[in-house]
């Protein structure tokens, strides 16, 4: 088997400088040489004239060592062993070659690993079976290289024909995969989870139980401002009640539905339901209405097979009790929002599926929501770059055209592109939200009623003061930085003499300011 590579030496690779030059190696070399028609992958490889290896974001760069010998074989051998599994790519490559190339390697070399690996791969994306004996003999290998990428390692599926066991983390339908990176490995090693679990150990219960009531109501309005809506406190709190079940009911494209019904207070002008027709996020020229899409969402005749495999990975990550269960919702929530199988309401349930994934896999505990809308909120120019990371280069393989109703319709295949997927990114971006709510949110609002308690404990003793009245004034206070107002001193609280009110802002400076100053 030949098939020869030829790499050359570049600067630039379809619009992505190399940081030095250097040879394609591995997927690269091979996008180049069958000329693949795909979004690149988030990194890529070259092997540099020098003696020095590292990585950026976008490149490995290799020593000279590395390069592979100028073969198809040699080259899908690189990227397995370095790069991983890029599962959109490499249904491109076959579909391009044909089971030839395939069938002659894995005859030449019936035992080897990556031969094994790739007739898998080739057999598992095509649903195609190649014209090869079943092996009788060798040890099983897993598909997925723990060193590289995430596998489900819990769920791994021996296939006698390539003695190959499948830990691949999701099904054929819908398959995103994550990097290692030393980002989420540090995260990891935090052990949040437990770390939260611990924490909510040491707090009186009724401190906990209001904390976890306000940030359910913190999320749900945080989610509605995500979509640049300010819903009435009646509907924040009807979404948070469904928030609130997140994790209880198995997830079905019934559940999805029953959400989005939810979601959306008004039906009168919404599709319920998966869409029946093609959908885009973005604007419209305003002269002629052309669609000017940022993101094209999957087309709606594929929406059934996504769907389904997105249901049915949830299902299978959920189970698995190995997989990291901040990745998992990474995968189900992004990959849901990618899809875009709504007409309206995908963002909120979107973000849903976070807490969803994170309560079945008991990352959190029962009745305690993470508050990850409001955090996002927070970080919304990072969460914006982690949707375009995927939108951007999609739009460039899909084929459009406008319709007279102003909506796009698709030309091309697309399936593919919201099947197979890194999530690395989106996984990245997720832990770091849920690092910020077990470090910082939680605490600080647990810190708050604590101190309320203590203040409101004093107001007791010493005023008999009301609750709702209690909840005034610490609001006034908190207004004017632990000072009343005159005007709140001539009417709201004007029961209270001028030593009282002296005593109640030294008694909040001590309790809430001081404290503040402290940490």
């Amino acid at each position: 088997m030949t098939y020869p590579i030829i790499p050359s030496l570049v600067t630039v690779f379809l619009d992505r400088t190399t940081p030095e030059p250097g040879e394609l190696a591995g997927y690269a070399a091979l996008l180049q040489a069958y000329e693949l028609a795909i979004p690149l992958p988030d990194r890529l490889t070259i092997i540099s004239q020098k003696h020095r290896q590292y990585q950026t974001e976008e490149w490995q760069v290799f020593t000279p060592r590395y390069r592979p010998e100028e073969t198809l074989a040699a080259h899908l051998t690189f990227a397995l062993k370095y790069e991983g599994i890029e599962l959109g790519l490499l249904k491109k490559l076959f579909e391009t070659l044909g089971p030839q190339p395939i069938v002659e390697w894995v005859t030449q070399e019936p035992l080897g690993q990556y031969s094994r690996k790739v007739w898998f791969l080739y057999e598992w994306l095509l649903e195609e079976l190649l014209d090869v004996p079943d092996l009788t003999t060798g040890n099983y290998l897993d598909v997925v290289e723990e060193r590289l990428q995430y596998g489900s390692t819990s769920e791994r599926i021996p296939t006698k024909r390539q003695r190959i066991r499948n830990n691949l983390p999701g099904v054929r339908e819908f398959c995103p995969m994550i990097r290692k990176t030393p980002v989420l490995e540090s995260y990891q090693q935090l052990d949040l989870s437990q770390h939260i679990k611990q924490m909510i150990g040491k707090i009186h219960p009724d401190v906990m139980g209001r904390t976890a009531a306000f940030l359910l109501l913190k999320d749900s309005k945080a989610s509605y401002a995500i979509e640049g809506e300010k819903p009435p406190q009646t509907r924040a709190q009807r979404w948070g009640r469904a928030l609130g079940q997140a994790g209880q009911k198995l997830l079905t494209a019934e559940e999805l539905v029953r959400l989005q019904q939810i979601v959306i207070d008004n039906p009168r002008f919404t599709k319920m339901g998966f869409r029946e027709q093609e959908g885009f996020i973005g604007e419209h020229d305003r002269r002629v209405g052309t669609p000017m899409p940022d993101h094209i969402s999957a087309r709606w005749k594929d929406l059934p097979t996504l769907m389904q495999g997105l249901l049915e990975t949830s299902q299978k990550l959920e189970q698995d009790v190995s997989f990291d269960a901040v990745l998992a919702a990474a995968v189900v929530a992004f990959g849901f929002v990618f899809i875009h199988p709504f007409v309206d309401g995908n963002g909120r349930i979107h973000r849903y599926l976070i807490h969803h994934v994170l309560a079945a896999k008991g990352y959190v505990t029962k009745g305690l929501i993470f508050p990850v809308s409001a955090i996002i909120l927070e970080h919304i120019e990072t969460y914006r770059q982690v949707l375009e990371a995927f939108s951007k280069p999609r739009l460039d393989r899909i084929e459009w055209k406008p319709t007279i109703d102003h909506n796009v319709e698709v030309l091309n295949e697309t399936v593919d592109l919201y099947r197979y997927f890194d999530a690395t990114k989106a996984a990245e971006f997720l832990y770091e939200c849920v690092k910020q709510t077990a470090q910082q949110t939680i605490p600080e609002e647990v810190a708050y009623l604590e101190q309320y308690d203590q203040l409101k404990s004093y107001l007791d003793d010493t005023f008999e003061m009301p609750d709702d009245l209690v909840a005034l004034l610490v609001r006034f206070l908190e207004q004017g930085n632990g000072k009343l107002s005159e005007r709140a001193k001539a009417k709201e609280f004007k029961a209270l003499t001028a030593p009282e009110v002296e005593a109640i802002e030294q008694v909040f400076q001590e309790i809430f300011l001081d404290d503040q100053i402290g940490s």
